[in-house]
Order: C-alpha cells, then structure tokens, then sequence
C-alpha cells in the first residue's frame, strides 16, 4: 500500500471514530429533544420513531404542548430562579476565594505551601454521600435556609478545583511582572488585582463555568437540604419531581422537555466561552 492510499485510510479511520464518538455523546440529548416534541400517544408507539410522527399517518408531527406544560409549571420556573441564585453565588464565591487562595499558592512563598495544595485537591476524593449527613447536621446547626445551606455545601466540591486550576495559572505567568509592579509602588494586593488577575481571564472563565455546571446540576444535596422546604428546590429536584398533568400518568413528555431546556443555558454559556475555555484547560501544557 502506498503511503498517499495509508494516509487516507487513516484518515478515513480517523472520522469514523470521531463520528462514532459524537454520536454516542450527542444521541441522548437528540432522544430528549425528539421525546419532547411527541405527545402520549407518540412516546407510547411501538416501534418508537425517530422523529416524532402521527400514530395513524405516519406524518412527520411534532408538538409544543410539553414545552407549554413545563413554562405554566410554577415550581419549574421557581426551580430554574433557584438554581439560577444558587449556581451563580456559588461560582463567584468559588472565584473569589478561590483567585485569592491561588494566588497565594502560585505566587507567594510560605512553608507549606505544597501541602496546602494537596490538602486541598484531597478534598475531591471524598463521595458526597459521605460527607452529608454530617455536613447536614452542621448546616441544621446553623440555623441556615436551604439556599444558603446549598451554596456553601456546593463550595466543598467546587472550590478545590478551581484553585487547583487557577494556582496552575498563576504558577506559569512570568514573576518579572509581580516585581515591576512593586518596584513601582504596588502593593501584593494591587499587583494581584490590577495586574495578574486581568491575564487569568481564560483560567477564570474555564474554572467558573465548571463550578457553574456543577451546582447547576446537583441534586443529592439539593434534594437533602430542601426537603422541608419545596420552595427552595432547584432545578433538578422539580425536574424530578415534576407532577403529572392526569392523576397516575408518567410524564415523560414534561420531564424530556424540561430537560432540553436546562441543557440550553449550559450549551450557550459553552458557545460563547469556548475559546477562553480551551485557553484556559491548556494554560500551562506548552512552555517557551
């Protein structure tokens, strides 16, 4: 075989892969998608369809009625102003504390540095069942409401990696600008807010939408912390226990509905930030 035909083959391989790969990771959200847009008796045809068709025509027949069913659900649209309040605080503490603790730990010299960093990514081993009864128990103490409670458990799983993420930035952004801050008169606090915190922008965003990701989709906690108070749920608990439009009725059409359109406020926010995200995920990967 010449090497012009290898390299095709190769190439040709290649895409296969690619495809299958794409294909396994985007095949859920398409039968979300398509399972939203059927009614009852579409999502009850034998053999399903791939697309939503009339149960007598055959007809290509598509319906918004779940989508309506989802938007007039109060404890839907309370659930996404939750989640909304819950992931947003929770990602700019992560970013606050976790710019400030990276800092320190990529910049700054004090014994026990290293071990600092590690105890910090140990943080990430522990499963959450383990830790939330106790963490329960501490948030119950505190006489704290639900949402409170959600955000600062959500800090336990969030902030390790993001100072994980940020020290590795700041390790790699040259000393030389720290110290011609100070020889001008910065302070450590002023070099690190007016200068090195605007070149960590990529390393924020990626850190940020990950914590964002996480405590939009969480649901062990939430569901735990909110269970005396249903107007705290997020929006994966109602997603969860999203009622049934007839009495003894599975709503699948609802919850795939509902589904899509969580997913949508992630797949933008991904869109828009993928260039920073990417910079952000190979800081540090290539020296010189």
């Amino acid at each position: 075989m010449s090497k012009s035909m290898t390299k095709l083959v190769n190439r040709v391989v290649f895409w296969i892969i690619v495809g299958l790969i794409m294909l396994y990771l985007l095949f859920p959200f398409y039968w979300a998608v398509n399972s939203s847009l059927k009614n009852e008796n579409q999502l009850m045809m034998t053999p399903t369809t791939f697309i939503p068709r009339d149960p007598v025509t055959k007809e290509f027949s598509p319906t918004l009625d779940n989508y309506r069913a989802v938007f007039q659900s109060d404890q839907f649209i309370r659930g996404l102003r939750n989640s909304a309040i819950v992931a947003g605080a929770t990602t700019l503490l992560s970013l606050a504390i976790g710019s400030f603790a990276a800092f320190a730990l990529g910049k700054l010299r004090f014994r026990g540095k290293s071990s600092a960093l590690y105890i910090v990514l140990s943080m990430t081993m522990f499963p959450q069942v383990t830790i939330l009864p106790g963490l329960y128990a501490v948030i119950t103490g505190l006489g704290l409401t639900a949402i409170p409670g959600m955000i600062l458990s959500y800090l336990i799983f969030t902030l390790p990696f993001t100072v994980w993420v940020l020290t590795s930035f700041f390790r790699e952004l040259p000393i030389e600008l720290m110290q011609a801050a100070q020889v001008d008169g910065a302070t450590p606090f002023q070099a690190f807010r007016l200068i090195l915190l605007p070149l960590t922008a990529p390393a924020l965003v990626t850190a940020g939408l990950l914590a964002f990701i996480a405590a939009w989709n969480e649901y062990l906690f939430a569901l735990t912390f909110t269970a005396i108070e249903p107007a705290s749920r997020t929006v994966p608990v109602a997603i969860a226990l999203f009622p049934a439009l007839v009495a003894r009725q599975e709503p699948f059409g609802e919850i795939m509905a509902a589904a899509v359109v969580v997913t949508i406020p992630i797949v933008v926010l991904v869109l828009i930030f993928q260039r920073r995200i990417i910079a952000g995920l190979t800081a540090g990967a290539i020296k010189g």
